[in-house]
């Protein structure tokens, strides 16, 4: 007999999403939690339609942080944790209940099957990329720096599922840039608050050596225009958390005029009008 399962999805504003990541845990988990970080949208309302949903929420700062409180919160031995963008195939969720019918690890990577707007791109990063989503809730947490730490699990014993999962990505430009801004922020705020600066050599060479690994050593560009795309995407991605990290570092503040203007204006002398005269003392 199979351990019950807790699943967990972290979300913000993911009316579009919440529904389908929902039903391909349903038949899986046997509670699944649905962590909020305060949804202005559709998402609590669909989310409250399933029978085994539990509303937790709380601000989001991390990834990390926001995940490792969500996990002791759930009820039983196994978490399966997945983004509101990701889905359970019915062949993974069979491959998951064969697994814990007798596991031999504390927790499992899942490979990934990623999409770029809802079309599949099994090359270059995209084509081994995996995660820890399976783990027994006392024994995995998030470590690692900005919004991409990872599962650790504490007795080191990690198997891998063969079934990946389906993960899609964004299905816009908007989409990208929004993860764009919030990644290359967090990433270059935490190298300056441990001391590191950027090199002429990072700024320049290691954009062109993410493109060339992403489109040609990775076989990207097997992806089509999608390739092309995800390959200068990484490379921009690249230079930018390097760009973030100079300003830090090294960006001026920009004046403002108006407050100068006043500032001055308050250390000048009064003026005294020609025809006053000072009065004598009677």
């Amino acid at each position: 007999m199979r351990p019950k399962i807790s699943a967990i999805i972290p979300c913000k504003n993911e009316q579009r999403n919440i529904r389908e990541c929902l039903e391909s845990l349903y038949p899986l988990a046997d509670e699944i939690l649905v962590a909020d970080s305060g949804s202005t949208d559709r998402t609590m309302e669909i989310a409250r339609e399933f029978d085994k949903t539990r509303v937790i929420e709380r601000e989001y700062r991390t990834s990390g942080d926001f995940k490792n409180w969500a996990i002791p919160q759930a009820k039983h031995e196994w978490i399966i944790l997945l983004d509101a963008d990701e889905r359970l195939t019915e062949a993974l969720r069979h491959e998951i209940m064969a697994t814990l019918e007798a596991p031999t690890c504390d927790g499992y990577w899942i490979y990934r099957a990623n999409h770029f707007m809802g079309h599949p791109v099994p090359y270059g990063d995209s084509g081994t990329d995996k995660v820890v989503r399976l783990f027994r809730r006392d024994l995995g947490r998030y470590e690692g720096p900005s919004d991409h730490g990872e599962v650790h699990i504490s007795t080191g014993r990690v198997g891998v599922l063969k079934t990946k999962m389906l993960h899609f990505t964004c299905w816009d430009y908007d989409q990208v840039f929004q993860k764009f801004h919030r990644y290359t922020k967090l990433q270059a705020e935490q190298w300056h608050a441990v001391g590191k600066d950027t090199s002429y050599f990072r700024l320049f060479l290691n954009p062109i050596f993410r493109f060339i690994r992403e489109y040609f050593l990775q076989l990207g560009f097997l992806n089509g225009k999608a390739g092309v795309q995800l390959a200068m995407l990484a490379a921009f991605y690249s230079f930018t958390k390097q760009a973030r990290l100079w300003e830090l570092n090294h960006g001026l503040p920009q004046p403002v005029p108006e407050q100068d203007r006043e500032s001055r204006a308050t250390c000048l002398p009064t003026k005294v009008e020609p025809n006053s005269r000072p009065q004598r003392a009677a």
